[in-house]
């Protein structure tokens, strides 16, 4: 008989006459369900759904829509910003792929199913029970821990809620883990009893978070008293000898079948561990019978890309999948019989999305009607009548060494369907040779259908299980590392103080220049002030102390009102990071907060350090974090940091960040949020090390700094007679008292006031750069902040002075002067002065002093 017929039938007339169940509630619920009997001592009956694609093969665009759909309206009952902090889980075996299908329709929410196998070298970040199922134990193993340790909403994915025993287990357990305000619970159908409905609105209010529940349909089912003995024995007498096994209506136990091909294009191996391969595929015997042809199809999986949600897909992976949808497709249509008319794509238990989504793919490409389910755990009664959900069962031994043992699979509504093809979807685990045993899988269906294809696609291997730690490091801390308190900052670097980093600011500028090595790849030379430029130090500290307090007032402020009550400071090492710890300060002093701070890599032409950015947010909301940096110069980091942001939103599914610079002096007008636009003298910027905890800027060097390490730096224990850094901070804060009145001033003129950036320190840097020959904004460095960074550690050519400028440049006619750099006075300039690096550097063709310029 050939089941897939439409018949006119509802799929759960047959339970319902005979057991008395009733199915009542929406319009057209009956479309979206019907019923059968299962052997399981807590509920006989199973709703079967004809949308879900797990018992009943329908169209892949059928079952992506619904999914897609449901999705979308959590984005609209959560808003877009809400929607974009979301994490969606779904639920093992059943609701793998209509979670996904939902974290598609939200957009940019990564997602998480839970698991019933254990990953070696991959902890559980939680479990649950099922209490109604037939194999209870969910295991949750992302890849990054921080996936469930965000405070934004959690949506959670079944195919059902009944009654919501499942849900309530696992908000439950994790809401202990990591609290947060606000679930979404989404199934297919509502199916709770007038008994369990305010159960939701109960368990809400005891654990002080609100729930919701977006569902398709609703309805509820009637069970008549003892309705699961009567279940039980009908399911006994038919399983007795009536209509269950391999065929409609047959009682007879599976046939196997042999096929007349080798399995052939096999995936290539790949080391144990080797992240996102496929395991060694095994070779088998050639089969002998000629009824049915089997083919294993290479579908090019992108390499790294995980398999599905077992430990995480980010909206990064969405990307990559989508773009490789097409060519996946296309291999296995071309591979397809030509005259193929009816095609079933056969996912297998928790394998529900990749094949899913490639099916829907393929139903676009070929003339043939396009089918798709998978594989189940679930036993269910098979029974051969219009009125009966499950028409056919194939039944197989597990093909996966499952952690529980041995036991049996199943297949239902395959044989006795018409379908003149299956395309089988496995993953390296399960492609074993119990799945091509003479009672496996494939010779199940090679009984049934004469066109067998083999799709394995590579298991993912976490990256934490062998190659990289289970967790980054603390942050690093004074006195160990660095001169601050170890509460001022925590510094997400790693210690490179055992390597000798450290170049001739000459040959760092030639192979720089020269495109020879980047500058994050070495230390200049740390400079050694002189007694006078010391001097010059102190007495520049003693006038500008009260202008620099006032200005880390309004920042700090700003930040408060604007960006955050409870801002997570986080500065872009070096320069940053004393006006962090001034800003921490601050709010310590004005509202006794206590602000966490700490401080992190970015490097020009490299981005931001992503582990670092990692563990923020595994520790903290990513909306409280606000960047920090002393000044901007033309704004060339404030470009950096919002590009690295964005990259590493699209790559690792971490939202949240804002990547707008809170600034002390914002002169070149390219940022929001500052203390002050003018372009005067900041003692920290007139020393290195001595003025930052003794902290050298970062390093980035690939074969000191791993894909899973934070950027390097060296703490110079050895300068400690010259330091500097807490005296600055002890003088800058011993002015907050006095500037409080001034600071509120400026803060409400600023509130209303127009801050949108302007860039003139951008144009003018690239005007310069013309004017001068250079033809590098690199080249070019603006504000007294970045001057004396040019004297300091490179190859300075000469500096651009404004006319009339005062004491706020005597460290750099100083420092100009030891180094026999010309000062040039010029009438229009928007900086207080402009330091030029020598251009087309090289010793051999510009002399050893690097004076002379040939251009």
């Amino acid at each position: 008989m050939n089941i897939s017929a439409n018949d006119g039938v509802w799929s759960g007339s047959w339970v319902a006459e005979r057991l008395g169940v009733e199915l009542v509630g929406d319009d057209g619920l009956r479309a979206l369900l019907g019923l059968a009997l299962r052997r399981n001592p807590k509920r006989a009956h199973l709703l079967v759904s004809h949308v879900l694609g797990k018992h009943v093969p329908q169209a892949p665009s059928v079952v992506y829509g619904h999914g897609f759909g449901l999705g979308r309206r959590v984005r609209e009952l959560l808003g877009e910003r809400e929607a974009a902090r979301s994490v969606v889980l779904g639920y093992a075996e059943t609701a793998t792929g209509l979670g996904h299908s939902v974290a598609d329709g939200i957009g940019l929410a990564p997602y998480l199913h839970s698991t019933r196998r254990p990953v070696a070298g991959v902890a559980p970040a939680g479990g649950f029970e099922e209490s109604h199922s037939h194999a209870t134990s969910h295991l949750l193993l992302p890849e990054d821990p921080a996936l469930l340790a965000s405070d934004g909403p959690l949506v959670l994915v079944d195919d059902e809620f009944s009654t919501g025993n499942t849900v309530l287990n696992t908000i439950r357990d994790l809401h202990a883990r990591c609290p947060r305000k606000r679930y979404v619970v989404v199934a297919l159908v509502d199916m709770r009893s007038p008994a369990d409905a305010g159960r939701l609105t109960s368990f809400a209010e005891e654990i002080g978070a609100e729930v919701d529940l977006v569902a398709a349909a609703s309805g509820t089912v009637r069970l008549p008293e003892g309705v699961l003995e009567k279940g039980q024995e009908l399911v006994a007498r038919y399983e007795g000898g009536a209509a269950t096994s391999d065929l409609p209506g047959a009682g007879a136990p599976g046939l196997s079948a042999q096929f007349p091909a080798p399995l052939q294009g096999a995936l290539p191996s790949a080391p144990s561990g080797a992240r996102g391969t496929a395991r060694p595929a095994p070779t088998y015997p050639h089969p002998t019978d000629d009824r049915t042809t089997c083919h294993r199809v290479d579908l090019h999986w992108p390499p790294g890309l995980p398999d599905g949600g077992r430990h995480g897909f980010t909206p990064a992976h969405r990307i990559r999948l989508e773009s490789a949808l097409p060519l996946m497709a296309a291999r296995l249509a071309e591979a397809l019989p030509p005259d193929a008319r009816r095609v079933l794509t056969l996912g297998f238990e928790e394998l529900m999305y990749t094949p899913l989504r490639v099916a829907r793919e393929l139903e676009a490409l070929v003339t043939a009607e396009v089918r798709y389910s998978t594989t189940t755990r679930s036993p269910v009664l098979a029974v051969d009548d219009p009125g009966y959900a499950i028409r056919s069962r194939l039944v197989f031994p597990a093909h996966d060494n499952p952690a529980d043992g041995p036991g049996e699979r199943y297949a239902y509504n395959v044989a006795g369907a018409g379908f003149d093809a299956v395309v089988l979807f496995v993953d390296s685990t399960g492609d074993t040779p119990e799945l091509h045993a003479p009672d496996g899988l494939l010779a199940r269906l090679g009984a049934h259908v004469p066109h067998v294809l083999l799709a394995v696609v590579p298991s993912y291997v976490p990256a934490l299980s062998e190659e990289s730690p289970a967790m980054l490091p603390e942050p690093l801390r004074g006195p160990a590392f660095s001169s601050y308190a170890p509460d001022d900052v925590g510094w997400l670097l790693q210690d490179l103080s055992d390597v000798t980093l450290e170049a001739p600011t000459e040959e760092r500028e030639e192979a720089i220049q020269s495109g020879g090595a980047h500058y994050a790849e070495s230390l200049p030379v740390e400079y050694q002030p002189s007694e006078r430029y010391q001097a010059l130090f102190h007495a520049a500290l003693g006038t500008s102390a009260a202008r620099i307090a006032q200005a880390v007032g309004v920042v700090t402020e700003t930040v408060l009102a604007e960006r955050s009550p409870r801002p997570v400071l986080v500065s872009l090492a070096r320069a940053g990071t004393p006006v962090g710890v001034l800003m921490r300060r601050w709010a310590q002093f004005r509202y006794g907060l206590d602000l966490p701070h700490y401080a992190v890599s970015i490097v020009r032409g490299r981005g931001i350090d992503a582990n670092a950015l990692r563990w923020l947010a595994a520790h903290h909301d990513p909306r409280d974090v606000v960047f920090v940096d002393g000044w901007t110069g033309k704004g060339a980091i404030t470009r950096e940091l919002a590009d690295a942001i964005e990259e590493f939103e699209e790559q690792a599914g971490v939202t949240g960040f804002d990547p707008e610079i809170a600034v002390l002096a914002d002169p070149g007008s390219c940022v929001r949020t500052y203390g002050t636009r003018e372009d005067f003298l900041i003692p920290s910027a007139c020393l290195n090390s001595t003025v930052s905890g003794l902290i050298s800027r970062t390093v980035l060097r690939a074969d000191l700094v791993g894909p899973h390490d934070f950027h390097g730096a060296k703490f110079y224990r050895e300068l400690a007679g010259a330091d500097v850094s807490v005296a600055f901070l002890d003088a800058v804060a011993a002015r907050f008292g006095e500037v409080v009145d001034a600071v509120d001033a400026a803060v409400k003129e600023l509130a209303v006031a127009d801050r949108t950036p302007t860039w003139e320190g951008w144009a003018a840097v690239e005007r310069i750069s013309e004017e001068y020959g250079i033809h590098d904004v690199n080249l070019v460095k603006p504000g007294v902040g970045e001057t004396t960074r040019v004297l300091l550690r490179r190859v300075p050519w000469k500096i651009l002075a404004r006319a009339g400028a005062g004491a706020d440049l005597d460290h750099v006619r100083l420092l100009a002067e030891q180094r026999g750099v010309p000062v040039e006075e010029v009438g229009e300039l928007p900086y207080t002065c402009v330091g030029l690096i020598h251009p087309k550097y090289t010793r051999g063709a510009t002399g050893a002093d690097g004076r002379a310029v040939n251009l």
